[in-house]
């Protein structure tokens, strides 16, 4: 089908949006709220890793998760999620800290599968529905703060909801999506987080878990393009902003990095490596970058060990 000019015009716009963020509260500060667009981030991790529409589906709406958990996050603080469950794509992984930035991978990238029940991109069962989300959180201390739950659906939404119940106690609602196009390029890709406060009653209670049940999937919004403060409005409806920040995706990989990781092996293990006569390749999880090393390379490495 043939789409309309103001399709097009909306898919032009996006294409030059940046990924954003913000944070607010209502019901006189007794909810905390995000929402944030993540289609550039979840575009470039889709290219980065030539990822499938339904593995590209679970990971984008991981890091979109990751990318609201990094903005509860102060100065220097980062923190890591893990999805491990039972399904084909294996394990996922999103660091993301305070600053907006945000990176991802997953363990089997060239996974897609038929579309579930409700005519939607598979998540459930490509994640799986046994399995664990881990969340480990560097703020700082001597030891960094871990938590872990069981994955209740593998859908994630829905997961990272349980997480925030069980594991930090903060009773939430958790949207997440990532709409894929048939060229498996990302159209749209965002999410929200609802954290209900001490001192809320029933009603008020009622009236978000209804307002929650009747909205159209964060998707549908938002390729209609509704902006992040109508969509949290639409939840709230006193909402304010408090914050707003860029998310863009950052990998910290370097060459100096990767060269650290290889003396770390030893002097045997690179004389192995060095006795092939072949390059030796390491490659980022997370953004793909291929760091070439050759035999004289190795042996200024080999030497460095030795001092």
């Amino acid at each position: 089908m043939r789409k309309s000019k103001k399709r097009e015009e909306i898919q032009m716009n996006k294409q030059i949006e940046k990924d954003r963020l913000i944070r607010g509260t209502a019901m006189n500060g007794k909810v905390r709220a995000f929402a944030v667009r993540t289609t550039q981030l979840v575009e470039e991790l889709r290219r980065r890793h030539d990822t499938f529409p339904t593995t590209t589906a679970a990971l984008g709406r991981t890091v979109t998760a990751a990318a609201m958990m990094g903005a509860m996050l102060k100065g220097n603080e980062k923190l890591t999620v893990q999805v491990k469950g039972d399904g084909p794509i294996g394990h996922i992984v999103a660091d993301a800290n305070a600053n907006g930035e945000v990176r991802g991978y997953v363990k089997e990238p060239h996974v897609h599968l038929p579309s579930n029940s409700m005519g939607k991109l598979d998540v459930a069962g490509a994640v799986g529905t046994t399995g664990f989300i881990h969340v480990t959180k560097d703020l700082g201390l001597k030891e960094p703060y871990r938590g872990s739950v069981p994955i209740i659906s593998g859908e994630l939404g829905e997961d990272f909801t349980y997480y925030f119940a069980i594991s930090e106690q903060t009773p939430s609602a958790v949207g997440l999506g990532v709409l894929v196009d048939v060229d498996s390029s990302v159209i749209v890709a965002g999410g929200f987080i609802i954290q209900l406060l001490p001192g809320l009653n029933d009603q008020e209670i009622d009236a978000i878990e209804r307002a929650v049940g009747q909205m159209p999937p964060v998707t549908s919004l938002l390729d209609q393009g509704m902006e992040l403060e109508e969509m949290l409005s639409w939840l709230l409806p006193d909402f304010k902003v408090l914050e707003e920040m860029d998310i863009t995706f950052s990998c910290h990989c370097s060459r100096e990095r990767v060269e650290r990781t290889l003396i770390s092996l030893g002097k045997d293990e690179l004389t192995e490596l060095q006795e092939t006569g072949e390059e030796t390749e390491v490659v980022c999880d997370f953004c793909n970058e291929v760091y070439t090393f050759s035999a004289d390379e190795l042996q200024e490495l080999i030497n460095q060990t030795e001092k």
